[in-house]
């Protein structure tokens, strides 16, 4: 049916039956002018005929106005339905990247606190360290301790050295003499006069530890740990100066 010039559903049915309906009304004027009576309509294309809007009777404008709005529609459609999968994608996206954004910060807390304990830990490590060094400087025997020999061997002066340097130190001082004055506590460089078991230089220095810095070689060791303990920090460190100098 046509309701102010829209048309909701075009019948194909609609245009067979009318069709017919045509050929047969053709046929009944004919008939009449040829003096044949008029055959009467078949009842069932009058039903159908009555119930179905022609074809014919539609605009070929409106026609293609229907077909424009049923391609309109579709697209809207697609359109809507582009637009929500892009949305949840979107948001999917999100729910990622905000889960691995949540991970980092978590893993980044967990780095964090394990190298605070890590430091911690070391400073600990380090102060403990000092502490017994300081406590084994102050264990150890004092020079006048020693009875004064005549002369002393290379065994002699290690020994005595083990009784005064920290244990924790005693490689690194051991290796300085070593490069020094190999353990001989009358050791003069010709050069520049330095003397003893760690060539102090002038050797005279080594009196602050003892007059008998000459010949006594636990003078010169409480000296030369002195020494390098208050310039170096440590045998140790001394050491390390010396290896990159190849002097202290």
């Amino acid at each position: 049916m046509l309701e102010g010039n829209r048309v909701s559903r075009i019948s194909v049915r609609g245009f067979a039956v009318a069709s017919a309906t045509a050929v047969t009304t053709v046929g009944a004027v004919v008939g009449v002018a040829s003096g044949n009576a008029a055959q009467p309509a078949d009842d069932s294309f009058e039903a159908a005929a009555a119930d179905t809007t022609l074809l014919a009777d539609i605009p070929a404008g409106e026609q293609a106005q229907v077909q424009v709005s049923s391609l309109a529609e579709q697209a809207s459609v697609q359109a809507a339905a582009a637009d929500s999968a892009a949305k949840k994608s979107a948001e999917e996206a999100a729910r990622i990247r905000a889960a691995k954004d949540a991970e980092a910060k978590k893993e980044a807390a967990v780095k964090a606190e394990a190298e605070a304990k890590a430091k911690e830990k070391a400073e600990k490590e380090r102060k403990a360290k000092e502490e017994a060094e300081r406590a084994s400087r102050s264990s150890t025997r004092d020079v006048t301790s020693f009875t004064a020999q005549a002369s002393y061997t290379v065994a002699e002066v290690k020994a005595i050295a083990r009784q005064i340097v920290p244990a924790s130190q005693f490689q690194c001082f051991s290796t300085i003499v070593d490069h020094e004055s190999s353990w001989n506590y009358r050791a003069t460089n010709p050069s520049s006069g330095a003397y003893g078991l760690v060539q102090a230089y002038p050797g005279s220095k080594m009196s602050s530890a003892g007059a008998d810095w000459r010949t006594n070689p636990a003078t010169q060791i409480k000296w030369g740990l002195n020494y390098m303990n208050d310039r170096y920090g440590s045998p140790c460190d001394a050491w390390a100066f010396w290896q990159n100098n190849h002097w202290y």
